[in-house]
């Protein structure tokens, strides 16, 4: 055989190996979305986000919460840009906001559940399941960047629902140079990266679509994860959650 076939099967075979299918599944009780409005040019938000960090060692991640930190766009403008952040971030809280009736957005903001959440401060466990049986949310991929998802929730009826799902990375860092948090060294974890949400289709009470999240070559060091929730439509208030880490190489494990 030509040696060129061997290297071309070899690395075929390398890439089949790298794009073993990988499901993630809630249970049908609700799973927690723990969200964190955050910002590297906030100095009241390292706090937050190293209380966040912690749930990295909790027993009940995945299976009984799911964190994502946005990271807001609206302290740029003191002089330090967080690279992470997105004015699509800022937007999703604006639309909290509106949807409580509230005048204002600050930094740090906890989300639990779709409610502004201040209870967070000096609890040392983790939130964990409701007592509401939602629905059994899946998700699966042969790749890691194309993923197939079905809900079927726990009571029929008419109601529509949509997909979210976050690429995001742990174990960032970054050197802020300027604004309030100048001169330190900042970590940050479950740093969303992308955000997508689109509609389901039903079909005999179940819930089906497909979604692209790809992490691209430009991806940041660190572990990366998908984070997924379905929604009803038109509603930021989750329904169930599911993720799971996605390791793309040895670096990241």
């Amino acid at each position: 055989m030509n040696p060129v076939r061997y290297i071309i099967l070899g690395v075929l075979a390398s890439l089949a190996t790298d794009a073993a299918p990988i499901q993630f599944q809630s249970p049908e009780r609700q799973v927690a979305l723990v969200e964190l409005y955050t910002s590297e040019g906030c100095s009241s938000c390292p706090p937050a986000e190293s209380w966040l960090s912690g749930l990295k060692e909790k027993p009940g991640l995945w299976s009984e919460f799911v964190p994502v930190a946005f990271h807001v766009d609206y302290w740029n403008y003191l002089g330090w840009r967080d690279k992470w952040s997105s004015k699509q971030y800022s937007d999703r809280q604006h639309d909290y906001a509106g949807l409580w009736g509230s005048e204002n957005i600050y930094t740090p903001e906890f989300v639990l559940n779709g409610q502004e959440w201040r209870s967070w401060f000096g609890l040392r466990g983790a939130p964990g399941l409701s007592g509401t049986k939602a629905g059994i949310l899946k998700v699966a991929s042969e790749d890691t960047n194309h993923w197939q998802v079905t809900f079927i929730p726990t009571k029929a009826g008419t109601a529509a629902f949509e997909v979210n799902a976050a690429l995001w990375g742990s174990g960032l860092g970054s050197d802020v140079k300027s604004g309030e948090n100048a001169g330190r060294h900042l970590q940050h974890d479950f740093a969303v990266l992308k955000l997508i949400h689109q509609p389901l289709t039903g079909k005999d009470d179940e819930f089906q679509g497909i979604f692209t999240m790809a992490a691209g070559r430009n991806s940041p060091e660190g572990r990366l994860a998908l984070a997924v929730w379905a929604t009803r439509n038109g509603s930021l208030q989750p329904v169930q959650a599911v993720g799971g880490w996605l390791v793309t190489s040895e670096k990241t494990k």
